[in-house]
């Protein structure tokens, strides 16, 4: 990890780079060292966090898997205590989930 960051900071900070890639054991610049190359498995985010609004106002916030449905992102937003508490008892008259964005209930008043 060390080793990829010197090479990073050198484009940047080339005497820094040089210094680091020197102390941390290396032969040769690092000016010739290939670049290190994005590991793709690690940009994937295996949760998404998404508000929930009762009434429009957010009340809460919930985590769910990255590919869950609507079904999925309603039943973790009702079982939210803040939610229960915002819905004082009452059920919800309407619900707009929009999957990996946003849980809206609509109660009646």
């Amino acid at each position: 990890v060390v080793t990829a960051m010197a090479q990073m900071v050198s484009p940047l900070c080339p005497h820094i780079g040089e210094e680091l890639w020197r102390r941390l054991g290396n032969q040769g610049s690092v000016t010739y060292v290939p670049f290190p190359a994005a590991d793709a498995a690690l940009l994937v985010e295996d949760s998404v966090e998404v508000p929930v609004q009762v009434n429009g106002k957010v009340r809460a916030r919930i985590t769910v898997p990255a590919g869950a449905g609507e079904a999925e992102h309603l039943a973790v937003a009702l079982a939210d205590d803040k939610v229960q508490a915002a819905l004082g008892g009452k059920d919800p008259v309407k619900t707009i989930v929009v999957p990996g964005r946003t849980v809206n209930l609509v109660i009646g008043k």
